[in-house]
């Protein structure tokens, strides 16, 4: 009887095998990565629902001592953490300039930037106020509407922004801002939808602080 060797049928089965476990172990990374992203998003799912059901109750409960901008401020600052922004601003219109005033700034210019006013139309946040509409900019560098005044000012580096203004069926109350995601990351669509809902509520907020003014 002819007899075989057998170490090339050893030889396949050992290649089998260590790509049987080179597989196994993508397979188990990518599933640990997968659950981490789905941790991640169900925290920031529940950033989202806290941020938004704290501003609802807030423009429920609206009366002519209520601080508004500090209402609108903390809210803001839950919805920046949720969209992971460095930095933010409510800017809201003066009636009689038209000009944009920084209420509330969060990061690292918030005490030299809150107070200070931009000329109507001015930069990205004036063209939202002006056409009524949101904006991600991912490169505001590479966007005619920059405006660069702010960073020259203050001496700070706007490298992305999200903008929504604060809208009721009468006028522009303001707008919100987002700069630069910590992780350099660009802003997405739910970024824009989650500000632009706390834009929704902070104008209905807004309009019964003055009716009950």
């Amino acid at each position: 009887m002819t007899t075989y060797p057998r170490w090339p049928i050893l030889y396949c089965m050992s290649a089998e095998i260590r790509e049987t476990l080179r597989f196994l172990q993508q397979e188990n990374a990518r599933l640990k990565e997968e659950n981490r992203a789905l941790r991640e998003e169900a925290r920031t799912l529940k950033g989202v629902v806290d941020a938004l059901r704290s501003l609802q109750m807030l423009s429920e409960h609206i009366s002519a001592t209520s601080d508004i901008v500090a209402l609108l401020g903390k809210i803001l600052s839950s919805a920046l953490a949720v969209i992971d922004a460095a930095d933010g601003s409510l800017l809201l219109i003066d009636d009689d300039t038209g000009e944009l005033v920084f209420a509330v700034v969060h990061g690292s210019a918030r005490d030299r930037l809150t107070g200070y006013r931009i000329p109507t139309g001015t930069g990205i946040a004036g063209w939202a106020v002006e056409h009524r509409a949101p904006v991600i900019v991912p490169d505001v560098r590479q966007d005619s509407r920059f405006s660069p005044r702010v960073d020259e000012t203050f001496g700070f580096k706007t490298r992305s922004l999200l903008c929504v203004p604060i809208l009721t069926s009468a006028k522009v109350l303001g707008v919100f801002t987002a700069v630069n995601k910590f992780d350099g990351h660009e802003f997405t669509e739910a970024d824009l939808a989650l500000l632009g809902i706390v834009a929704q509520l902070a104008a209905t907020a807004m309009e019964r602080a003055d009716q009950a003014a």
